[in-house]
């Protein structure tokens, strides 16, 4: 056993130099394991975050959201990737997220040798074993153009392999009783839970999608699909050619969310963009639409996400809800996810602010208002055309549209 400890006072002029700073740690041949511990002091405006870089390759990240974490050949830390721990130089990752004026005096510990109990694994392992499949609500059929079926999904949620507060087995029983079809895990810079999203969408009916909030202060970005890890640490500008690269999705995250709203610099715009999502509380705020348009309307697929982290978080999984228009011949939970990647690179988008709401869909050479009389439909052009049954339809023009209250709430748009 060895221990490797790092003690020094970080300022301003460190968080200056790099939001991120790498501790080395000498890993030797046939290590069975990492134990790793960050002391904090309580001190006003400290956010640090922490996570792992193996000699290999990115072994996870614990962000504010953990002190301790342990890594094993067989087992790690939610958050963290088991296996076997390569030799050579390791790296702790500290990202000084906010740092008080004073400085703040941090203390890291690296013990390499036996792990004799992972941190944060056996409340996990047993929260999954005890979560039952919940029933799921009476299915909503919309409908759609020849071929096509409208399935309904979230794009944005997190466990305890971030900074949630559950299982993702729980997130896949909410998302089931939520009436969802796919549910994206986007937990923040890891992608520990890839491997738990094949099984569990088996067990409880719904397809887990593989993704990746791509964190920074600058802006948070979701990579969909099980493309392996992006470095959120690499300049946002290279994440839309590599995750595309790689058979990806990249989408923009809450671009108006307060602190987290969008401020990198992008030489090509990813194809994908969170235009709703739940801290959009007031449905008249036409700012998410405003950046939308600003942004570019005819190159952007709007998707929504709820952004779930635990049960005081703004909304619950499906609210907003996406409806993804999938090949019709999709079937099961695991088909569902991958037909459901191809419809958004495609841009087969719906959004409505929950799974019984009003929604405004694209089928055939027609646009179709569901359970919304007495409100308005908006063109690219801004022509409005009044909604007056249940089912309403016209006809559909190129671009997306937009549905709206008389007194200016947003209820819908489609792509």
């Amino acid at each position: 056993m060895a221990v490797t400890s790092y003690r020094r006072r970080w300022t301003l002029d460190d968080r200056a130099e790099s939001v991120w700073h790498s501790l080395p740690v000498d890993i030797p041949a046939d290590c069975p394991g990492l134990l790793v511990t960050l002391t904090v002091p309580p001190v006003d405006g400290t956010v640090i975050d922490i996570g792992c870089d193996g000699a290999s390759g990115w072994r996870g990240w614990s962000g504010g959201a953990r002190r301790t974490f342990a890594i094993t050949p067989d087992a790690a830390t939610p958050g963290y990737v088991p296996g076997e721990l390569e030799p050579g130089t390791w790296w702790i990752v500290l990202g000084l997220h906010r740092v008080p004026v004073e400085g703040v005096e941090l203390l890291v510990e690296a013990v390499t040798g036996p792990v004799d109990t992972v941190p944060g694994l056996q409340e996990y392992v047993d929260e999954t074993a005890a979560i039952a499949v919940p029933p799921r609500p009476p299915r909503r059929t919309l409908p759609a153009s020849s071929g096509l079926k409208w399935i309904a999904g979230d794009f944005h949620a997190h466990s305890l392999h971030s900074d949630g507060s559950t299982t993702i087995a729980n997130l896949a029983a909410l998302g089931v009783a939520a009436g969802l079809d796919v549910l994206a895990v986007t937990d923040h810079n890891t992608v520990a839970h890839h491997a738990e999203l094949p099984a569990l969408s088996e067990r409880f009916g719904i397809g887990l999608i593989p993704g990746q909030e791509v964190t920074t202060d600058a802006g948070h970005a979701n990579a969909f699909g099980d493309i392996g890890f992006i470095d959120f640490r690499r300049p946002a500008a290279t994440w839309v050619s590599e995750v595309a690269d790689r058979g990806g999705l990249l989408s923009i995250n809450h671009p108006l969310g307060g602190d987290c709203s969008w401020r990198h610099q992008l030489p090509e715009h990813p194809p994908l963009a969170e235009i709703w999502h739940s801290s959009w509380l007031d449905h008249t705020w036409g700012g998410p639409i405003a950046w939308w348009h600003a942004w570019g309307l005819e190159q952007t697929t709007p998707i929504g996400g709820s952004d779930w982290h635990n049960p005081t978080s703004l909304t619950p999984p499906g609210t907003p809800t996406t409806w993804i228009a999938v090949d019709a011949s999709a079937q099961g939970p695991t088909e569902l996810a991958a037909a459901t990647l191809e419809a958004l690179a495609a841009g087969r988008t719906a959004l409505s602010w929950s799974y019984e709401a009003p929604v405004l869909v694209r089928t055939n050479n027609e646009l179709i208002a569901l359970n919304a009389p007495n409100t308005l439909v908006i063109t690219p052009d801004g022509t409005r055309h009044p909604i007056t049954t249940p089912q309403h339809h016209l006809p559909a023009t190129p671009g997306p549209h937009l549905l709206i209250t008389h007194t200016g709430q947003f209820l819908s748009t489609c792509a």
